[in-house]
């Protein structure tokens, strides 16, 4: 008879080599550019041309080098907003991208991140890769297999940890392993810069765009990236300015306020629409030709992200953590699943509290240097 406490399954990246993982994505990646392929029209070649031509934006399109491309992404997805019917369905994949960004900018701040370089350092730039050019290759190819190696470097570390050896840092002075790990660094700051950086850098641009459908609001959305990031980095400064004590880590999904602060606005814009979309099915279709091109291509794109975000979290946190993520999407809308998802995967993942690091600081140790406060302890 199986014992009550005997352990859960662990999760597939616990148990397969990462180069076998990392084969699922590829495999969707090749299956996103073969559905974009077959369901490609001329109505987006045409869109190019009338900007390469000068004959659209001409304020735009007339700029140097670049500006036939901005023009093109400009046209496109004002063309996508450009209905009822459209702005509805724009609007659960805008909340649903809103959900993804507050994932990874959390994932971002947590302190294990921080010695990965696409992670931690870079997220700014591979978020503009995939608004402005790679689309769902993006998740694909980088941001996902970044993660899954991330999480591969700690679980390797803690197992040699567990056999009786100290744990085998990523670097000389790699301070992620142990019970803070999972932290978010800044803690308290954090909790205030995220979600204000969302909403000003991305949420109220978003808006923006789906009521406007005007070029100069899309333009400005299709940089939020840079916006987030430099809110997120102003409102933190500030924060740890004037109120003490928030530099102190803090475990996010352990402290309900500050959980309910970082994804509240992204729950509930997911869930309002996702009531907007049901409404807009009841209305008669009024897409055009170009927004019909332009929607089926990014309808496309982000339900390939949506598969390979399942993916992740399936390899990560297993079926439940799967199971709830889609419950969730189902009901509240996709940017709600993928919040309420990734709080739920939170308690599935198999921390090892055998090895505690006591504090983070320096990154320049001595190996036979007398220990300090800023000193990982191992124990």
């Amino acid at each position: 008879m199986d014992s009550p406490t005997r352990r859960r399954r662990r999760p597939a990246l616990h148990r397969f080599p990462l180069r076998y993982l990392l084969m699922v994505p590829v495999l969707l990646a090749v299956l996103t550019g073969y559905a974009l392929a077959i369901h490609s029209d001329t109505n987006t070649y045409m869109l190019y041309s009338q900007c390469h031509a000068r004959a659209r934006l001409p304020w735009l399109s007339r700029m140097p080098v670049l500006g036939s491309l901005a023009c093109f992404l400009v046209s496109f997805f004002q063309a996508a907003v450009d209905s009822v019917r459209a702005s509805g369905l724009m609007a659960v994949i805008l909340s649903f991208v809103g959900g993804l960004l507050t994932v990874t900018t959390v994932e971002a701040a947590r302190i294990c991140n921080a010695p990965s370089a696409l992670i931690a350092a870079f997220p700014t730039a591979l978020w503009l890769v995939f608004d402005l050019v790679g689309g769902a290759l993006v998740w694909q190819l980088a941001i996902v297999p970044a993660f899954l190696r991330r999480d591969r470097d700690i679980i390797a570390a803690r197992s040699q940890g567990a056999g009786g050896g100290p744990p085998r840092l990523s670097g000389p002075a790699d301070p992620t392993f142990g019970e803070a790990m999972r932290h978010l660094a800044r803690g308290a700051a954090e909790t205030v810069a995220i979600p204000v950086a969302v909403t000003l850098g991305y949420v109220v641009p978003a808006a923006l765009v789906l009521v406007l459908a005007h070029p100069v609001a899309v333009l400005v959305w299709l940089f939020f990236p840079v916006w987030v990031s430099l809110v997120r980095q102003a409102v933190r400064r500030v924060v740890l300015a004037v109120r003490e004590g928030t530099s102190a880590s803090l475990h996010l999904e352990s402290n309900r306020m500050a959980l309910i602060a970082v994804y509240a606005l992204p729950v509930a814009c997911s869930v309002l629409s996702h009531a907007y979309f049901i409404w807009t099915l009841t209305q008669p279709d009024d897409r055009r030709e170009m927004t019909r091109s332009t929607l089926k291509f990014i309808a496309i794109q982000a339900f390939f992200v949506g598969m390979t975000v399942l993916y992740w979290i399936l390899v990560e946190a297993g079926w439940r953590a799967l199971l709830v993520m889609v419950l969730a999407s189902v009901v509240l809308g996709p940017g709600a699943g993928v919040c309420l998802g990734w709080v739920y995967r939170e308690q599935m993942v198999d921390l090892d509290r055998s090895v505690t690091v006591v504090a983070v600081g320096s990154r320049r140790q001595s190996e036979d240097a007398e220990p300090s406060e800023e000193t990982p302890l191992l124990r």
